[in-house]
């Protein structure tokens, strides 16, 4: 046995020797590659993933530097390299087609990024063409925008049909046909992306007639144009400039038949998925669909924040899962087949020379059946191929296991994601729909809490709410009927104990400190009058006042941070209340100022004591409401949403109408005067606040300046 065991040293050695050569070399590998990949949940928490895609190869140049390339362009003394590309198209068969737009060509390479052929339609030649698509027949379609012009070309480039401008009265004669990307659908129809379009894709059957816009973008409406629509003459709205939606960038189609389209100059659904009727199918469909009501596509890091992201192409591989590229930040982000992000990833192109895995102007995207990525670089004039990482490959597989509904099959593969990066949110979102589907609901409502899914919480609360009413049920209604029994006892011995209360306690004098407390009860049953005996007969004082607005604040705050996290999900990364009791304090005691200003010069009669006690015993509906509410909506769902909202509404308005009454009671006022005094209030407060803010920045704007002069003195 000991030989044994002598003889197998040797042999650990050598694998202990083998381990140290190829770990050092793997871990090198992963830290010089020149991007880092990243994820963010619906929090926009940014967290650092292992690689989702690791450079493998550039492709293009080469193959048309070539000497077999000059034979096949026709015996050219010199074959040309790419020169401006603007699109990127590969087909079933992995061959890549290129719209070279500088050299008014379109190049075919095979899937090895050899060419094949250079396309120039010798009877009618192309003119900047900025896009490609080849249907299942092998057909191409090229986007020809010089010529203001789609053209359908064979396999062998022989020229088929040519698509001017489409004549039709719908479209009016205003319009640009400058086609700059196209789709084809399997009926035939065309979907095509012309320059600076908003009114959508430009449809047309395969004849080429006009049959309508596709998918056209929104008009942003914000509250400003919601004020000139009020205030605006007709004359005034003439002279405005148009305000128009953003016009589609790029487009492609899926083997599903689902139209993407991704758009520039906007700031929210930048990305769409629309089915034949050209309806959005990615809206709501995310996992945190619930924080993100308007949702934005192309991640960037938070330094980059100062621009928004310009999604330029768009690309959809055979499980569903969406990458973009941007153009502005040179990022590809990757989302799945609902739109929850996967991946993002970016790299440094400050240095003007080409590297391995570095897009310096990405100008368009495709996969290929292999699961890579082909990033056309449009000032470099190449392909960079993105091959899938084994992480990668493995949170794809889980994914999509999870898309279809097999959830107990993507489990493991979800663990696995999870050991190697525990802060990966898509693989606890996956363990908890894998938990739920195998009833495992207190795991399930865990898992969800922990990724922020308020959805997939809710859903699981409800069914550990039902189980512990069912296995209660009995408890219950045991206590249902001992408080029905307490309460018609009650109601029977109240006379009695009544009386003896009234000879055994003290009477509260209404000037106490505790009588002024209990004036909130005047308050609840007749307002107007509980002001006016604010004003005019002492039923407050300071410290009843304080101690009603300390209550509020205090329960403003527990309502903010102990909200159920079903319709708070706020309180899954915690709440600071240093900011919100501020801004809760800044904006009351503004109130008190402003409306004490105004009612001064508007012959108000209540004092400056009176607005402070006043607006602090209007508050009491959040301690009165507003901590009931937030116990209560620790036992609701989503299901209750309504009444959660409807009671948070209750307390809005009766908060309003105890301060138009406090304004009424206390200075004097009919109704409408009070509605009045309050608009003019809220307009001098608005201007209180604008004026601190100017001088903020005034002030810094000081100490800078002094800060400076002080560091020019200490240097000379």
């Amino acid at each position: 046995m000991n030989n044994r065991r002598l003889w197998m040293l040797p042999a650990l050695f050598l694998l202990l020797a083998a381990t140290n050569l190829v770990l050092p070399s793997a871990r090198i590998a992963a830290s010089q590659l020149p991007y880092d990949t990243y994820y963010k949940d619906g929090f926009g928490q940014l967290v650092r993933t292992q690689a989702a895609y690791v450079p493998a190869s550039v492709i293009g140049q080469d193959a048309l530097l070539s000497p077999d390339a000059a034979a096949l362009q026709g015996g050219e003394a010199k074959a040309r390299a790419l020169n401006q590309p603007k699109d990127l198209f590969v087909d079933e068969r992995d061959h890549i087609y290129i719209a070279d737009t500088g050299n008014n060509r379109i190049v075919h390479l095979d899937a090895n990024g050899s060419l094949v052929q250079v396309l120039t339609v010798a009877e009618s030649p192309l003119k900047k063409p900025s896009g490609v698509f080849v249907d299942k027949q092998g057909d191409i379609y090229i986007a020809d925008t010089g010529n203001n012009r789609v053209v359908r070309l064979d396999a062998d480039g022989k020229l088929l049909k040519v698509f001017g401008r489409p004549e039709s009265s719908y479209l009016p004669a205003s319009f640009k046909y400058d086609p700059i990307n196209l789709v084809v659908d399997k009926r035939g129809f065309l979907y095509v992306t012309t320059l600076g379009a908003y009114q959508g894709l430009v449809q047309l059957d395969p004849e080429g007639k006009f049959i309508g816009f596709f998918g056209p973008n929104k008009v942003a409406f914000s509250v400003f144009d919601a004020f000139k629509r009020f205030v605006y003459t007709r004359e005034m709205y003439q002279r405005e400039l148009k305000k128009l939606p953003g016009a589609i960038a790029n487009a492609t189609i899926d083997r599903d038949g689902f139209v993407y389209t991704v758009t520039k100059e906007i700031e929210t659904d930048q990305i769409k998925k629309l089915n034949i009727a050209g309806l959005d199918q990615l809206a709501g469909k995310s996992d945190f669909a619930a924080l993100q009501a308007n949702r934005s596509y192309g991640e960037v890091l938070h330094w980059q924040r100062d621009m928004s992201p310009q999604l330029n192409d768009v690309t959809v591989d055979a499980s569903g899962n969406i990458t973009v590229v941007d153009s502005i930040w040179n990022t590809v982000s990757q989302y799945d087949l609902n739109g929850n992000l996967l991946f993002f990833w970016s790299s440094d192109v400050i240095t003007a020379t080409s590297k391995t895995g570095v897009v310096k102007t990405p100008a368009a995207i495709a996969g290929n059946s292999k699961g890579e990525l082909l990033v056309l670089d449009g000032t470099n004039n190449l392909i960079q191929v993105l091959r899938l990482s084994a992480f990668g490959k493995l949170v794809h597989d889980a994914n999509a296991l999870t898309q279809e509904g097999r959830y107990e099959e993507s489990e493991p593969l979800w663990n696995e994601v999870r050991r190697q990066n525990a802060q990966y949110t898509p693989a606890i979102i996956g363990l908890a729909k894998a938990a739920y589907k195998q009833e495992d609901f207190e795991r399930a409502q865990q898992l969800f809490y922990e990724a922020g899914v308020t959805g997939g919480y809710s859903e699981s609360f409800w069914q550990n709410r039902l189980e512990w009413f069912q296995r209660n049920f009995g408890l219950l209604m045991n206590i249902v009927i001992a408080a029905s029994l307490a309460f018609i006892i009650g109601r029977k011995l109240k006379p009695r104990l009544q009386a003896g209360a009234r000879l055994r306690l003290p009477a509260i004098g209404p000037q106490s400190f505790t009588g002024r407390l209990s004036h909130l009860l005047v308050l609840v049953k007749h307002p107007i009058d509980g002001f006016y005996a604010i004003r005019y007969e002492g039923k407050a004082s300071l410290a009843s006042s304080l101690v009603i607005l300390t209550g509020a604040v205090a329960s403003f705050g527990y309502m903010e941070a102990s909200t159920s996290f079903v319709f708070n999900p706020k309180v899954q990364i915690g709440v600071d209340l240093i900011p919100i009791t501020v801004q809760f304090l800044g904006i009351w005691l503004g109130w008190v100022i402003s409306n004490y200003l105004i009612s001064s010069l508007l012959r108000g009669e209540g004092r400056f004591r009176d607005v402070f006690y006043s607006s602090s015993y209007a508050l009491f509906p959040i301690i009165l409401i507003g901590i009931p509410v937030t116990l209560l909506s620790k036992a609701m769902t989503l299901n209750e949403l309504s009444i959660y909202n409807f009671l948070k509404l209750a307390i809005a308005i009766w908060i309003a109408l105890l301060f138009v009454w406090m304004v009424q009671g206390i200075h004097n006022y009919t109704f409408i005067e009070a509605v009045f005094i309050i608009a003019l209030s809220l307009l001098a407060l608005t201007i209180i606040v604008i004026l601190i803010f100017i001088l903020i920045a005034l002030s810094n704007e000081l100490v800078n300046f002094i800060n400076s002069l002080y560091q020019e003195v200490i240097i000379r």
